[in-house]
């Protein structure tokens, strides 16, 4: 019953307010708060805000909220506690299987320690470079190839 009431207080002050707005000459500004204030007597025609006021001061509803709200933070509990310990056992399994792979181009992917310094492989490299001058510059393009093979471009 109060509902009611103060749904059709707004709805008479709302046309009053579009009454004034239309005398000043604001004829689509009046129209349109017009339109805004019957909607409060429209909601208390249609029997929404009963259903509301129902939903609202219902102890139940309340209830069935929070039970929601818990499903929902422990839900996403779940779901970030997965996540740190690293997905499911199939993605553990997966990258388990990836790491025992070798990668595309295992040279590809070493470091470049500068001119000074070598490793192991590079003096190997070296001398294959030194052999062959001609396939050293076609040997640049293989290297890039190798990186984009190995990031799936």
């Amino acid at each position: 019953m109060i509902a009611e009431t103060i749904c059709s207080a707004l709805s008479a002050a709302g046309l009053g307010i579009a009454a004034i707005t239309a005398y000043r000459k604001r004829f689509l500004t009046a129209t349109r708060i017009a339109a805004y204030s019957l909607v409060p007597i429209g909601l208390v025609m249609t029997g929404v805000v009963d259903w509301v006021a129902d939903l609202v001061f219902n102890p139940t509803v309340w209830a069935g909220f929070g039970l929601l709200g818990l499903a929902w933070v422990l839900f996403m509990t779940t779901r970030a506690v997965e996540r740190r310990a690293g997905g499911s056992r199939r993605e553990r399994k997966a990258a388990r299987a990836a790491a025992g792979r070798e990668a595309v181009a295992p040279a590809a992917s070493a470091p470049s320690l500068g001119p000074g310094r070598t490793t192991a492989a590079q003096p190997a490299a070296e001398a294959k470079a030194k052999a062959e001058p001609a396939a050293s510059q076609g040997e640049d393009f293989s290297d890039i190839e190798a990186i984009l093979k190995k990031h799936g471009i």
